[in-house]
């Protein structure tokens, strides 16, 4: 079973998130479902804080359906989501066993928060900071961004991923990701160690848009291999 956690301004409707799902349910069950703020759902997005709840509770759903292995698959935000979730769900959480992931895969993900070092990054921070971006986001990418700052300020990637383990950990990311520059999946593979497995990919841009069927492919069998 796949539980599929899209990026931020992506929701169920999009088609590239069905496109994911669509190679994804050749592996096995997929769920889908919008983060808070995002498309049809309700609420308010926190850009990646809240959001693991979200995905604790899509995972939970999972489980109730009778999946007994569930992989989460993350994208940007959602990749960042799917590290967190990782570490706070993980095998030794006696308590939030319904909401556990037996394999985790991080696409395209930042390693720490508030990074402003490209330019399709700082477009992002204006959409989320500012009054006028986040009505852009609104009206003009069906997201609902929370006026609200961090407070505390979430576990960031980076510091999630020692975490994880022993769960398997597969770390994605392209060489030519316009969001996040390769120190991001280079950090967050060192700070996994032994248990995690980094896929820097040749000529690949930032999250859904840019993985391409042969790279999910890649990775429906890694699942499948890690958590069958």
């Amino acid at each position: 079973m796949f539980v599929i956690a899209h990026g931020f301004t992506g929701d169920v409707d999009r088609p590239h998130v069905r496109r994911v799902a669509t190679a994804f349910a050749q592996y096995g069950a997929v769920v889908t479902f919008s983060f808070r703020g995002h498309g049809r759902s309700g609420g308010r997005s926190t850009v990646g804080d809240k959001e693991v709840l979200d995905l604790a509770a899509a995972v939970a759903w999972a489980r109730e359906l009778g999946h007994a292995r569930v992989v989460t698959v993350g994208f940007s935000m959602g990749g960042s989501v799917v590290l967190r979730h990782g570490a706070l769900y993980g095998p030794e959480h006696a308590g939030r066993t319904e909401a556990r992931t037996d394999a985790v895969v991080s696409v395209s993900a930042p390693a720490r928060w508030y990074y402003r070092g490209t330019a399709p990054m700082r477009r992002v921070h204006w959409l989320v900071t500012r009054r006028e971006g986040r009505l852009v986001t609104r009206y003009g990418l069906r997201t609902r961004i929370h006026h609200r700052g961090w407070d505390p300020v979430p576990l960031s990637p980076v510091e999630s991923v020692p975490r994880i383990a022993p769960t398997p950990l597969l770390i994605v990311h392209g060489d030519r990701d316009g969001y996040f520059p390769v120190d991001h999946p280079r950090m967050l593979a060192e700070a996994a160690g032994d248990h995690g497995e980094l896929w820097l990919e040749p000529g690949m841009g930032h999250a859904e848009h840019a993985a391409a069927d042969e790279l999910l492919a890649r990775i429906g069998h890694w699942a499948v291999g890690r958590a069958g």
